[in-house]
């Protein structure tokens, strides 16, 4: 009797040293395990995109950190061609990585990438970012989402910028003392529709504010600084001191429209979007007149949040704010200079 008592004992013994030991093995596999998320940018030395991505890559550390996740981030640039951006996206998918992240070379060509993503019956979410697809192709499958700013909105806050503005300095703004403010004004590409956009409404909101606008001059400047300061400069030659106000659809091109003025005795107020350091540094200066803060820090973490949910669990955390189901606009905020006048 006393020798089955020891055996029932020590077969006890052997079960705990068993349960223990496989908890033991799968939270140290939940403590270890990796999600792989893949990334493609739309173009190198984009210096908005570049801050968004800083953001992705600090938020995966703090998604470590959160969760004992490790986040492996591989991030390759599409250099301008749709063509490479869909092989990347199919390269990233065949992998078997988890979650994609894309910063679309052609917004209007989202469905092959979408396509993509649905892999040996199983559906890889897909975020995209920056450069907004139309609505058809963010509702075409489950786990696609988009994450960006309100082109329109950034556009009203520029308005409204140059009209705070011309009410604090007319006399700086309006040189000629016409009471209209001559303008050029730096676009982005041609047909997109952030850039369509931000044009559009930003003219909009400083005529219907009441300032009278006379256009010289407008071209499209793909968001490049070099190519903005080619233009500014042809425009100089143009119309010199005649310009007066420089309206640009981002930072980059409005940066590359000061290399030209500080080169001349040209005074004209420049007016940006996107609040990039660069940016903010000439705004700091007095340099540029005023800039749209695009949150670039808040739209990297929601990338990397939605990406890393959808990845681990299939759902999204409740602290993220959809609109629409599958959108997450960011805040923005109006930046003017203090050091004008």
């Amino acid at each position: 009797m006393r020798n089955r008592k020891r055996s029932y004992n020590f077969i006890s013994v052997i079960l705990v040293f068993l349960m223990v030991s496989i908890w033991f093995y799968f939270d140290q596999e939940q403590q270890t395990k990796s999600i792989q998320i893949g990334v493609s940018l739309y173009l190198e030395n984009d210096t908005f995109v570049e801050k968004i991505l800083s953001a992705m890559e600090q938020e995966a550390l703090n998604y470590e950190e959160e969760t004992g996740v490790n986040v492996i981030l591989n991030v390759s640039v599409a250099n301008g061609s749709q063509r490479t951006q869909n092989e990347q996206v199919k390269r990233y998918v065949e992998m078997g990585y988890d979650a994609i992240c894309v910063n679309l070379v052609d917004r209007t060509n989202a469905a092959a990438i979408v396509d993509l993503g649905v892999f040996e019956g199983e559906d890889v979410p897909i975020v995209f970012f920056n450069r907004e697809p139309v609505a058809e192709d963010i509702m075409r499958r489950d786990m696609v989402y988009y994450v960006g700013s309100d082109a329109k909105q950034s556009a009203v806050l520029q308005g409204q910028a140059v009209v705070e503005c011309y009410q604090n300095y007319p006399k700086l703004m309006d040189k000629n003392g016409d009471g209209v403010l001559q303008y050029v004004m730096l676009e982005g590409e041609m047909g997109h529709q952030d850039a369509i956009m931000r044009s559009d409404y930003s003219l909009q909101t400083i005529v219907n504010m009441g300032v009278p606008l006379h256009k010289l001059a407008s071209e499209t400047a793909d968001w490049n600084r070099k190519r903005a300061s080619d233009l500014m400069e042809q425009w100089i030659e143009s119309y010199g001191d005649d310009i007066e106000l420089v309206l640009c659809n981002n930072d980059d091109m409005a940066l590359g429209a000061l290399d030209i003025l500080s080169k001349t005795s040209i005074k004209a107020a420049v007016f940006g979007i996107d609040a990039t350091d660069v940016g903010i540094q000439a705004l700091d200066e007095g340099a540029l007149w005023a800039t749209v803060d695009c949150n670039s820090k808040e739209q990297g973490q929601a990338v990397l949040r939605i990406a890393a949910d959808l990845a681990m669990k299939g759902s999204l955390s409740d602290k993220l704010e959809l609109t629409q189901q599958r959108y997450v606009r960011v805040p923005l905020i109006k930046k003017i200079s203090t050091s004008l006048g």
